[in-house]
């Protein structure tokens, strides 16, 4: 039993998933934005001990001090044969009062540790178990400990009741069970988990109850099948930490998801796809994937939707594609989602806490948007391109070029008035008979805001239905769905015109919008087919955007 917490307040494999998303929102030397990691990448390392325990800190932690506002904790720690025991991690950590941002982590090997601490609410978790782990972990959780007057707590293990839930398929094995408490008192969030490589995990609520709907409890069970890996997560809201839980869905009971690894490149190789809840904190679980193969995961759609994350392969010098997606999960249904295909182009990044794809900021114009998501609308962590160049026309004139990173740039606008502006993103992408062009041109009117503002930017995303190596049958005719994402989407659209060439853009054939799709003639094998789009908005906004070679035939 270990405790492993990182500088920054997270632990190994269980980051609070904002905290991750917030902490990978850096900038690299290209000046692309790194999208969420694939945080379930770490577990194997996190799990090398049987158990271990977070509690999540206040954000400025204090000593505490001296006075007279202080009072005595004794906390006793007993074994499940009600035996003082020395194995045990416990955390204290204050909510409100002159207790707010202590946190402390006491220890006595008698089992019998006391402490002085300021008046005030506290949450207080211990996790209990054997020197060897055999007999497994105990995990006791006092979400309302009221420090007024002196006080003693005993936490005893024999309290605990078992976590027993498990898959439908009888041969799957346990990978790990975390549990997750999360509480809040007078506009304060404390957390504390533990989570269990072993089995044998047990759980207890202890003290009074909290006030009533300010506790958030989990259970996250991890399983691998013949059949799929599984993911058995239940959340409760309450005035209670978890007295143990048992749960036993059935195969209907559980929705499937499926995460499918493309190789357009031809460059094959085992990457990396991995699930967890997209709420909340959980582990996760990690298995590998080869390209143009299939992952398959089952899980409970009581713990509401869930992320599926995928990174290529990785190469010497070369950082992989990370890319992750949130699905709903639903009782006796599939989803399939693919990665890395194509067709590649601009898309509005879905995921929660995405901000606008442009923004107009006093005199600063800014665009970040992933000009080379996969086909279907997945962003890339780490985009791979030749080059890629953004340039910014005022009334016609330009105004600023950038190079680097595709469809990320910034502008220092000398003028404020309002003006007519031209924004224009291109990437180059692939070698050879695998070379693309990508190519975005947006027109609207700005000018200077006192505060952030998002441009009026759309995109037009074609989704035709390839095989894994991103190719269509040749000499067929391919239906293929044309979607407009952003402010012209739906009746937000007054015009939109569709072109296509089959002859590397030589020559464009115009491609009328039916039933929300095109119909293409695929040219013969090895050719390839490119797309274009101009569309205008009922404000007046406009867009002209290429997608070169966006597929090939076979």
């Amino acid at each position: 039993m270990s405790r492993k917490t990182d500088g920054d307040g997270t632990t190994d494999g269980t980051a609070d998933r904002a905290t991750a998303r917030t902490a990978m929102a850096r900038t690299t030397a290209t000046g692309s934005r790194i999208r969420p990691a694939l945080r379930p990448l770490v577990l194997a390392a996190a799990l090398a001990a049987t158990a271990f325990t977070f509690t999540a800190p206040p954000t400025a932690l204090a000593a505490p001090a001296p006075g007279s506002d202080q009072v005595t904790l004794t906390i006793r720690h007993l074994d499940r044969a009600g035996a003082a025991t020395s194995a045990y991690t416990t955390h204290v950590t204050g909510f409100s009062g002159p207790g707010a941002g202590v946190e402390e982590r006491p220890h006595d090997d008698s089992g019998t540790v006391t402490l002085r601490l300021p008046k005030g609410r506290y949450l207080l978790d211990s996790t209990l178990g054997t020197e060897d782990g055999a007999s497994g972990t105990d995990w006791i959780v006092q979400p309302r400990l009221d420090l007024d007057r002196d006080t003693t707590v005993t936490v005893d293990a024999r309290t605990t009741a078992p976590v027993d839930v498990r898959p439908p398929e009888g041969g799957a094995r346990p990978r790990h069970t975390l549990s997750y408490v999360e509480v809040g008192h007078d506009g304060v969030t404390r957390s504390a988990n533990v989570i269990s490589a072993s089995g044998g995990l047990r759980v207890a609520h202890l003290g009074p109850a909290a006030e009533p709907g300010s506790v958030t409890a989990s259970i996250d069970s991890y399983w691998s099948g013949a059949a799929a890996d599984y993911g058995l997560g239940y959340r409760f809201t309450s005035d209670r930490a978890l007295t143990g839980l048992v749960r036993h869905p059935a195969a209907a009971d559980l929705a499937t998801l499926k995460v499918r690894a493309a190789d357009r490149d031809g460059a094959g190789g085992t990457g990396v796809a991995a699930f967890l809840p997209a709420e909340g904190t959980s582990a996760g679980l990690t298995t590998p994937l080869a390209r143009t193969g299939t992952a398959t995961f089952r899980v409970t759609p009581e713990r509401g939707r869930w992320a599926l994350l995928y990174s290529t392969p990785g190469a010497p010098g070369v950082m992989p594609n990370r890319y992750e997606a949130h699905v709903a999960a639903r009782a006796g249904t599939t989803t399939t989602r693919t990665f890395d295909n194509a067709v590649l182009g601009p898309a509005l990044d879905p995921l929660p806490g995405t901000g606008p794809a442009g923004v107009r900021d006093g005199d600063r114009l800014s665009l970040d948007l992933p000009l080379l998501a996969d086909g279907e609308g997945h962003a890339p962590s780490e985009p791979s391109f030749r080059s890629a160049t953004t340039t910014l026309h005022r009334d016609g004139v330009l105004t600023g070029t950038h190079r680097g990173a595709p469809g990320r740039a910034s502008f220092t606008l000398a003028d404020a008035d309002r003006a007519r502006y031209r924004l224009t993103a291109t990437a180059l992408h692939g070698t050879g008979t695998r070379a693309g062009r990508v190519s975005a041109s947006w027109t609207f009117d700005s000018a200077a805001t006192t505060g952030p503002a998002a441009l009026p930017l759309s995109v037009v995303r074609f989704t035709p239905g390839l095989a894994l190596d991103g190719t269509a049958p040749a000499g067929t005719d391919l239906r293929v769905p044309v979607t407009v994402q952003g402010p012209a989407a739906g009746p937000g659209t007054r015009a939109l015109r569709v072109t296509v060439s089959t002859d590397g853009g030589a020559t464009w054939t115009p491609a009328p919008v039916t039933g929300g799709a095109v119909t293409v003639r695929n040219p013969a094998p090895g050719g390839t087919v490119s797309f274009r789009a101009a569309l205008t908005d009922t404000e007046g906004n406009t867009l002209d955007q290429t997608l070169g070679n966006a597929y090939r035939t076979r």
